[in-house]
């Protein structure tokens, strides 16, 4: 079966069939054999990705920007004490904006409903 998860969000994992986690997982796999083997796909070339933090964590954010920048992608980083996020513009606000100059938003912050709405 062919899965198509363009212009897809992931919000939740309920949003997914089983076979589009199957999907993802065996291409994570395929992904980190192929890093190991020093083979990279750059299937991210020219795309551009913003880290949006709300709640703060090294990992994650090391995780994402090193995963980007292996695939091509542009990384920029926000968090509240370098945005207006939260403060003179809503959470929402922010994420639609954002989404005009972004390919792809990764979200990290304190509660799932957030990214729901």
């Amino acid at each position: 079966m062919a899965v198509n998860l363009k212009g897809r969000s992931f919000l939740t994992l309920m949003d997914f069939t089983k076979e589009e986690i199957r999907y993802l997982l065996d291409l994570s796999h395929d992904l980190k054999a192929k890093k190991r083997s020093g083979i990279f796909n750059y299937g991210l070339k020219g795309k551009n990705i913003v880290l949006l933090f709300e709640k703060t964590s090294t990992r994650t954010r090391c995780a994402f920007e090193v995963a980007a920048l292996e695939e091509g992608a542009h990384v920029t980083f926000l968090d509240s004490g370098s945005s207006q996020m939260g403060k003179k513009e809503t959470l929402e606000d922010t994420a639609k904006v954002l989404g005009r100059f972004y390919d792809g938003i990764e979200y990290r912050g304190y509660k799932q409903q957030v990214v729901e709405d």
